[in-house]
């Protein structure tokens, strides 16, 4: 089973979400508060379970409803992803995938473990 792991930055307060083998599989964007960042893994929990999967990288893509994992090429061609809650906001990303197949088993994987325990990186 994977967990979410909440960590302080310089700038804030954010997550990964890691699959059992310990391999980052999505990061929320920075929050202000640990308050703010469980909300945002509640999402993550509510709404990666149920999301649709629109691929923009093809010509003529079908739009999906929120909440939806959006798939699109990052600025050196690799294959990403961002889940968007039902209100369109961002609520986490993938790191780049060389190939489309890497990309759609990052989001089985989000899906796979967005039940996981929260843990709290204690500071060094």
């Amino acid at each position: 089973m994977g967990k979410y792991l909440i960590k302080e930055t310089k700038t804030g307060i954010k997550f990964d979400l890691k699959a059992g083998n310990g391999e980052v599989i999505a990061t929320s964007e920075v929050y202000t508060t640990e308050k703010a960042c469980r909300a945002g893994i509640a999402s993550v929990q509510r709404n990666a379970p149920i999301a649709a999967v629109e691929n923009q990288t093809v010509e003529g893509f079908a739009k999906e409803k929120h909440p939806k994992f959006e798939i699109y090429n990052d600025k050196a061609g690799e294959f990403r992803f961002r889940l968007k809650a039902t209100n369109g906001q961002i609520i986490a990303v993938s790191e780049g995938y060389k190939a489309l197949s890497g990309c759609m088993n990052g989001i089985e994987s989000v899906k796979k473990n967005a039940d996981s325990e929260i843990v709290k990186q204690e500071e060094k």
